[in-house]
């Protein structure tokens, strides 16, 4: 079964299992390894990404449900890396480690995307199924409320 997904602007025809999870489609098939594999489970948000907008994980996600929709990964966000989000993320050195970044980012800008001034509770709700190792969840809020031009301090 052909499978034809828009992903971050460009269109794909994908000859492969339905039932493959959309994160293996996009890292080994057509090698956009921004979205991490950390659980597998859903349970991590390392592998978030948008379909039609929408913040999914794409490590329990068969790449069927995405077949004619708008994928887009944390590539896609910006290639330039000049989406707020991105930038608040390095002007406020936000990770570590770095691993669960792009789930992060890709939550947040779902987020922002319905809701572009949060209120610290629907931040910490809305990223609170995004684990991070290192512990930067005070940073990650600041840098959501400094892309969003709230007040940070």
């Amino acid at each position: 079964m052909s499978i034809r997904l828009r992903v971050n602007g460009t269109e794909h025809v994908l000859d492969v299992d339905p039932e493959m999870p959309l994160l293996w489609a996009l890292r080994d098939v057509l090698t956009l390894t921004g979205t991490k594999y950390g659980c597998g489970q859903a349970l991590c948000g390392a592998c978030v990404v948008h379909i039609d907008g929408a913040a999914v994980r794409s490590c329990v996600t068969p790449v069927r449900r995405a077949d004619g929709r708008e994928v887009m990964t944390i590539e896609g966000l910006s290639p330039d890396g000049s989406h707020p989000l991105q930038k608040a993320w390095v002007d406020l050195a936000v990770p570590q480690c770095g691993f669960c970044q792009a789930g992060q980012i890709m939550t947040a800008a779902a987020l922002l995307a319905k809701k572009p001034k949060p209120t610290d509770a629907e931040i910490d709700q809305s990223l609170a199924g995004n684990l991070c190792r290192c512990g930067t969840y005070t940073r990650i809020r600041t840098a959501v409320k400094k892309a969003a031009g709230l007040p940070t301090e």
